[in-house]
């Protein structure tokens, strides 16, 4: 493990600033620390500042407790956590992107949290969705309890679709592909169907799921992607571009989305549930009742809805803490089915817990209920620590069979060999650990 550790730095580059300012604020002197227990806990982007309004009413509960919520931009946590653990002073408990998990148990941060869970009289694994709860475990152990779910599902004007003569959103590919035809219209005429950014992994790893493809091969060693399951994704998926039906354009490229959206150049567009609140601001008024969400389209003769893959975020008390009874108290707090409520106004993020969606206002929300659907049917993503350099490599391999400059099975091939190159260190590991009886 500190050979691991020693690496990770050395991946960081900077780290030893990282370190020095890690080590200041845990050092700095405040009434916190005067007030006897005191728990840490860092919450990353909108959602740490969030929390900050839930835990008044924690303290109040348990007065003994002292909770310091410290807030970090998504862009510096995944680097900060790193260091902080590796410089020994990582918070007590914190929010972690659950594919972040696998990374962080694996090298030992994290606390196991089996027999809490399995002990506590505030939640078990059947009160979440059964595919955010699997993200949550490595090599068979569990390390973090979701937070919030976040999914993709489908956005649509429903108003073009009907003058089309989709009066429903399609259920199966080959529905979709009929009623993206219809929405465009004659091609060259300046509009599309659908809005799929090429610089994202997202839409085309769900069609991949959707086929049934595990992404990765060999005991998650090696990539799958050329495989024929990924491979029926991508060539369909890719079709969607060569026939016009998407543009071709980054999202950096598009300028504002939901501009496009609402003067018809897209009609659909598959992305989170934090667009709910953002169309709900950024449409003009008149077009608030002609937009509406549907989960994704299943392949033909496959069960509806289709699959999506399990994101969000979730809480992991970290192994070096001395305060896990007080983390896990503060976890099964925020976990309550009200206060997953009260954290879904305040913030927009789905709770983890399903109780929690029959609650006002999500209960009454149409345009929600979309997600709700997709959330039983969700698929973790491979439980590797090296998953998001993967995503990043799977959107920049496919943008040449995209811009159609070269095939699919090409892109896919150069896709896999780069995957098997960041794998390399895994399939070290799993060897050594083979070998290892046999050493004895």
């Amino acid at each position: 493990m500190a050979r691991r550790a020693r690496a990770l730095i050395a991946r960081l580059g900077g780290a030893a600033c990282l370190l020095a300012a890690v080590a200041s604020v845990a050092c700095a002197p405040g009434r916190a620390e005067e007030s006897g227990r005191v728990l840490r806990f860092w919450g990353l982007g909108r959602e740490g500042e969030v929390v900050k309004d839930l835990v008044p009413e924690f303290e109040r509960e348990n007065p003994d407790i002292r909770v310091v919520v410290q807030q970090i931009p998504w862009t510096a946590a995944h680097e900060k956590l790193l260091t902080g653990f590796v410089g020994g002073a990582p918070p007590d408990l914190a929010q972690l992107g659950n594919t972040w998990i696998p990374e962080f148990a694996a090298i030992g941060a994290l606390e196991p949290l089996d027999a809490r869970a399995a002990a506590s009289q505030a939640l078990s694994s059947g009160d979440y969705f059964e595919g955010i709860w699997k993200t949550n475990l490595f090599d068979g152990r569990l390390f973090g309890i979701p937070w919030y779910v976040d999914t993709r599902a489908m956005f649509y004007r429903r108003d073009l679709l009907e003058k089309a003569g989709w009066r429903e959103p399609p259920r199966t590919w080959s529905q979709w592909r009929a009623a993206m035809e219809k929405v465009r219209g004659p091609a060259g005429e300046g509009r599309y169907a659908i809005l799929l950014p090429t610089n994202e992994w997202e839409q085309l790893t769900i069609l991949g799921l959707q086929m049934q493809s595990p992404l990765l091969a060999d005991d998650d060693t090696r990539g799958a992607f050329s495989q024929p399951p990924f491979r029926t994704a991508a060539e369909w998926y890719v079709g969607l571009y060569r026939d016009s039906l998407a543009p071709v354009v980054s999202y950096t490229q598009l300028g504002n989305p939901y501009q496009e959206f609402s003067r018809g150049y897209v009609a659909m567009w598959i992305t989170g549930p934090w667009n709910l609140g953002e169309f709900r601001r950024r449409l003009p008024p008149e077009l608030q009742d002609t937009w509406m969400t549907t989960p994704v389209p299943a392949p033909d003769g496959a069960e509806w809805p289709g699959y999506s893959w399990a994101g969000g975020a979730s809480f992991a008390i970290f192994r070096a803490s001395k305060q896990k009874d007080a983390a896990w108290k503060l976890v099964e707090f925020l976990s309550r089915r009200q206060i997953q409520t009260r954290f879904y106004e305040l913030s927009g993020d789905l709770p983890a817990r399903r109780e929690a969606w029959d609650d006002a206002p999500l209960a009454g929300d149409v345009k929600s209920r979309a997600f709700r659907e997709q959330a039983d049917r969700l698929v973790p993503l491979p439980r590797v620590p090296e998953w998001e350099q993967i995503a990043q490599k799977l959107a920049e391999d496919m943008e040449a069979a995209i811009r159609g400059r070269e095939t699919v099975p090409a892109s896919l091939s150069r896709l896999d060999a780069d995957v098997d190159r960041i794998l390399e260190k895994r399939r070290w590991i799993l060897s050594r650990r083979r070998e290892e009886p046999r050493g004895r």
